[in-house]
C-alpha cells in the first residue's frame, strides 16, 4: 500500500527521517521542472530543488495541511527560484562575459547534435532558441512563474494564486501581461518564417 503525503509527514514528525524520502521521490521532478523553467539553468534548478526540500524538512512541523504538500513545496521552490533570478538581475558580475575554453553562441543551452541537420538549420534553431530565451528573460520573475505554471505545467488559476500567495485576479493579470510581452517579443520571429 502506498504511503500518502500526510502519512509520510506524520512518520517524519514521529521521528522517522527516512520517511521523507517518499515525499522527495514523489515530488522532486515536478519541483525541479518548475525551478528550471523559472531559472533556465539545470545546475541551479537542481540546487534550488534540493534547497526547497531541505527547507521543507526543517520546517515540516510548521506545515499546516491547509494546502497539499506539493503546493507547499512548490511555493518554497518558486520563491527560491524567483529570489535567485532577482539576485542575478541585480548582480552585474553575473551578466559579464564569461571566459571559457570554447566560444559558444548561447550560454546555458544544450543542443544534441543531429547529423541530419544542415548548418543553416542548426543556426536557425540556435537563433530561435536565443530569441525565445530572451523573450522569457524579459518577463518579471512573477510573470515568468505565473506563465510557466499556467501554460507549461497547466495548473489552474486558483492553484497558481495559492502557490504565488497572491489573489486569483493578480495571477490572471500576471499571466496576461506575460502573454502580451511574449507575443510582442516573438512576433518578429513568427513574421519572418
Amino acid at each position: 500500500m502506498e504511503t500518502t503525503d500526510h502519512q509520510a509527514i506524520q512518520q517524519v514528525l514521529a521521528g522517522d527521517p527516512d520517511a521523507y524520502k517518499v515525499l522527495m521521490d514523489r515530488h522532486f521532478q515536478f519541483v525541479f521542472r518548475i525551478a528550471y523553467r523559472i531559472i533556465g539553468d539545470t545546475a541551479d534548478a537542481e540546487d534550488v530543488a534540493q534547497e526547497a526540500f531541505l527547507r521543507a524538512y526543517k520546517s515540516l512541523s510548521t506545515f499546516r495541511h491547509d494546502a497539499t504538500f506539493s503546493t507547499w513545496i512548490n511555493r518554497i521552490a518558486m520563491n527560491l527560484s524567483i529570489n535567485l533570478v532577482e539576485r542575478r538581475t541585480r548582480d552585474k558580475v553575473h551578466h559579464a562575459v564569461q571566459i571559457g575554453d570554447d566560444a559558444t553562441p548561447t550560454l546555458n543551452t544544450m543542443q544534441i547534435p543531429d547529423t541530419r541537420k544542415s548548418p543553416e538549420h542548426s543556426l536557425l534553431d540556435t537563433e530561435a532558441t536565443t530569441i525565445r530565451q530572451a523573450a522569457m528573460a524579459s518577463l518579471t520573475p512573477m510573470e515568468r512563474t505565473a506563465f510557466t505554471l499556467r501554460h507549461m505545467e497547466e495548473l489552474p488559476i486558483a492553484e497558481i494564486a495559492t502557490a504565488l500567495n497572491i489573489p486569483a485576479n493578480s495571477a490572471k493579470q500576471a499571466i496576461f501581461r506575460a502573454v502580451g510581452k511574449l507575443r510582442r517579443s516573438l512576433s518578429p520571429m513568427v513574421m519572418s518564417r
